[in-house]
């Protein structure tokens, strides 16, 4: 993988494998390397939660090096997928894995010149540099779909570009394809679990944010929802040099969220930062009814002379229905109360449960929901630096998971809402903040 220039900016890289069976390979080198890293059984043992060391993943820096390697060569939908893994953190991978997992949410490997150049002329045309007074062959950012150039325009315009991979939009089906079947090959699906509906809706919204088009209609939606929240900044679009490949928005500075865990920082800034993404994320399901649900902490930064966040990467947008507001709003309620019988109706009407579900299953579920919603019952601002909630939840939700007590997913509708739920509650516990949820949960109420 590529290293970061000291300006923050990345080096040369490497082709996007593009063909099925390339990406194929290249995906089955990389469960080798985690196979290596533990042995197939350690990993199929830790993954059912029989594993030491209180159930973290016990990889090898080199084996999580390659792993990382891999994923950040491919890109696409497998490297979301290595995304979506490196959140959890320290409490899940060993301390040394996770921190170099943690360089997926950032640190793809860029595209060579080559690639670049053949994009660029392909969306705007041979003389595509007329439109610029500086144009920064060097990405500022690289991420699993596409990566970041800074520019200026001949008329002032200081722009991020974000240009797509080439083949990674052609490449989602196979890639969804190819990790279903070595999901099933390895055994790391619990049975009598049909897994259909994830990985469908996990094709549909990678689609979605293969389509730039559609990303700019996205944000110019959420922004003129979100108004003049002074929080926050919703970089504006230039349609003019947008393309379905080519996502053209207003720079803006900042340092990802996440980094705000440096001694640099502040606690003041890092609980403020918190409770403002916090806030957003209750504003954007009860409120502007539109939610942005990669919650990829690289999507969020801060800046520090303002104190502003600024919103990234609106690919992941989803519209949530009235009903199902109404319904999250029922289950808050009951988890506050602490109503296990409300709660059980709530996770039916959710569809985590099946309406004649055997009741000791049931009740297994409600219990793990009640010890979820432990923030919601606690009054005043939660420490989560002081919590060790996640490995609660974490340890217990995987066990039932492979002893088959969850029988169904939740509706489409809904589950990558749940990525967006614990990825904010991840970044609560990353910046070891303070959020009082239960006090802005209740205006909503």
């Amino acid at each position: 993988m590529s290293e970061k220039n000291p300006d923050g900016t990345f080096g040369a890289g490497s082709s996007v494998p593009s063909r099925r069976l390339s990406r194929l390979w290249h995906l089955g080198r990389a469960t080798t390397d985690l196979a290596a890293g533990i042995g197939l059984r350690g990993m199929i043992d830790m993954a059912r939660a029989r594993g030491d060391a209180g159930g973290r993943i016990q990889l090898t820096p080199e084996a999580t090096r390659r792993f990382t390697d891999r994923l950040g060569r491919m890109r696409g939908a497998v490297m979301k997928m290595g995304q979506l893994m490196s959140m959890d953190g320290a409490d899940v991978f060993t301390p040394e894995a996770a921190e170099i997992m943690a360089t997926l949410r950032d640190r793809a490997e860029p595209m060579p010149m080559s690639q670049l150049v053949q994009v660029l002329e392909s969306e705007w045309g041979s003389d595509w540099n007329k439109h610029f007074k500086r144009f920064e062959f060097k990405p500022v950012a690289a991420a699993s779909i596409g990566q970041v150039h800074r520019a200026e325009t001949r008329d002032g315009r200081r722009l991020a570009l974000k240009v797509q991979f080439p083949g990674v939009r052609e490449s989602i089906d196979s890639d969804i394809d190819n990790i279903r079947f070595l999901s099933k090959s390895f055994g790391m699906m619990p049975s009598g679990l049909d897994p259909a509906p994830l990985f469908d809706e996990a094709r549909r919204q990678l689609h979605q944010e293969a389509d730039y088009q559609a990303e700019a209609a996205a944000l110019e939606a959420y922004s003129a929802k979100i108004g003049a929240d002074p929080d926050f900044f919703v970089p504006g679009v230039h349609r003019d040099l947008s393309t379905s490949r080519i996502l053209a928005m207003d720079f803006a500075d900042g340092v990802s969220v996440d980094r705000l865990d440096d001694v640099a920082y502040t606690r003041a800034q890092r609980d403020a930062a918190a409770q403002r993404l916090t806030r957003l994320l209750l504003r954007e399901l009860f409120e502007l009814g539109i939610v942005q649900t990669d919650p990829n902490f690289g999507n969020y930064l801060f800046d520090a002379d303002s104190g502003r966040i600024v919103l990234l990467d609106f690919g992941a947008t989803s519209s949530v229905s009235d009903t199902l507001v109404e319904r999250y709003r029922t289950l808050a309620r009951a988890a506050m109360a602490d109503d296990r019988t409300a709660m059980r109706d709530g996770a039916v009407a959710l569809g985590y449960l099946a309406e004649d579900a055997e009741p000791t299953r049931a009740a297994a579920l409600v219990e793990l929901m009640r010890l979820s919603g432990e923030i919601l019952r606690h009054h005043g601002p939660y420490d989560f630096a002081a919590s060790d909630l996640f490995e609660r939840v974490y340890n217990r939700g995987r066990e039932m998971f492979f002893n088959d007590a969850f029988t169904r997913y939740p509706e489409p509708e809904s589950l990558f809402l749940h990525r967006k739920f614990v990825g904010i509650f991840m970044l609560c516990r990353r910046l070891r903040a303070r959020v009082d949820l239960r006090g802005m949960l209740e205006h909503y109420l």
